[in-house]
């Protein structure tokens, strides 16, 4: 519980390249993405007329896992996030079963965004698209975090314009009637937690600032601020883009829209902005998949350094130094996974996931003291109780196979304890 900083412990580490507004664009650059052009759509079909309650809930819990995961970032500066987090301040076991959620459900993410791309970009070849841009992505964060970081900025800004543009059109056209959100049924409250553990999805981006917390100059300064910045962000561009959609879909027509987006500013009669939504989803999913691999990455680094995972992977590249093989390991993953799968489920399946990584992040963070920058005690107490309440309120079948795969985790971890205590005697 008193160990030194895990930063302290890695005299070996990654170049601190990344100021406060790179730090905001690597969240919104996973923030940002894919999310919001397809989870509105079953999170409608969820809580019905209160999709805008469930989108506050998942906001409310992703400002409470922000600030509990931007204190405890600014005091371990080190690439893992919840991994580094759990292992200092909960123990080995929860450290680990942490950083395996994290991995394991944002991988199954990459491959829903990469065929995300392909089924935006060219329909009917998704899968072969969606490995094309996972080679090129891992390529490009292969030469160093900075690149990536410049090439997020563009996509952030191109997929801000179109999200604007479909704002702007829905809001303007003379089909738009504030009285249509509340109009449809009520999934009641049942339904506004599953809808909120699906629209955590497309929150769960801001963990990437904590993931590369070893490459952020002046971390204990830089990430508790870029967090709730990015997280502040995301929140209003959701709520615009939620509430313009409905305004002219409602919740009953929205639930059962492919592609909300361009249903949307199809009938607001703005049909010449459908090729544009489509191309926005796509580089949008090309933005969250950049980001994604960039943090499942750092994770795959951190529990290698540790040897949770094979030590091979905890290498940096003289030159770029980025962790490359951890990169090309899970660049290699996500494409068989886009290659083979179909990943339509994946959007539950990561949010159980992420959410039971954020509930051992507040967690951790009920153990700071307030020396050590402790929130109010009440945002950890909230985050963790929400997570949990969120992620088993997923769908049975997320519920049931996220479950399975983290006790397949938790096994692999107690027959290592085992192995390494046998060969130590």
């Amino acid at each position: 519980m008193n160990r030194p900083p895990a930063a302290a412990r890695t005299p070996d580490g990654l170049s601190r390249r990344l100021g406060p507004a790179d730090a905001v664009v690597i969240g919104l650059g996973s923030m940002i993405g894919a999310g919001v052009f397809a989870v509105l759509a079953p999170a409608a079909r969820a809580a019905g007329t209160g999709l805008l309650p469930g989108l506050a809930l998942a906001a409310l819990v992703a400002y409470c896992n922000a600030t509990s995961s931007a204190r405890l970032a600014a005091r371990y500066p080190a690439s893992g996030g919840t991994y580094v987090y759990g292992r200092e301040r909960l123990g080995d076991f929860w450290g680990c079963l942490a950083g395996w959620a994290f991995v394991v459900g944002k991988t199954a993410s990459c491959a829903a965004m990469a065929l995300t791309v392909g089924s935006y970009a060219w329909p009917g070849q998704e899968h072969a698209v969606a490995v094309a841009a996972v080679v090129a992505l891992t390529a490009a964060n292969c030469t160093g975090v900075h690149r990536s970081v410049l090439l997020t900025r563009v996509i952030v800004g191109l997929v801000l314009a179109v999200l604007a543009a479909v704002v702007v059109a829905c809001l303007s056209s003379g089909a738009s009637d504030a009285a249509r959100p509340a109009g449809g049924a009520d999934g009641g409250f049942g339904g506004v937690l599953q809808a909120a553990g699906l629209l955590f999805f497309a929150f769960a981006g801001y963990a990437r600032i904590a993931t590369l917390g070893e490459e952020v100059r002046d971390p204990a300064r830089t990430i508790p601020r870029a967090v709730p910045v990015a997280l502040g962000i995301a929140l209003a561009v959701y709520a615009l883009v939620a509430v313009a959609v409905l305004t002219v879909l409602g919740p009953r027509q929205l639930a059962d829209a492919r592609a909300p987006l361009s249903d949307a500013v199809r009938a607001a009669g703005a049909g010449g902005l459908v090729p544009v939504v489509r191309a926005g989803a796509a580089v949008a999913a090309l933005g969250s998949l950049l980001a994604l691999i960039l943090g499942v990455s750092r994770t795959v680094l951190a529990m290698a350094r540790d040897r949770r995972l094979p030590h091979v992977l905890s290498a940096v590249h003289p030159r770029f130094k980025v962790p490359h093989r951890a990169e090309l390991a899970v660049g290699a993953v996500v494409a068989a996974l886009a290659a083979t799968a179909d990943v339509r489920g994946a959007i539950g399946f990561s949010s159980f996931g992420v959410l039971l990584y954020y509930a051992v992040a507040n967690a951790a963070a009920l153990t700071l003291t307030r020396a050590e920058g402790r929130p109010p005690r009440v945002v950890p107490v909230a985050g963790l109780a929400g997570c949990l309440a969120l992620a088993f309120a997923l769908p049975a079948a997320s519920v049931l196979l996220g479950a399975a795969v983290l006790a397949a985790g938790a096994a692999a971890h107690g027959v290592g304890r085992v192995l390494a205590a046998r060969s130590e005697r």
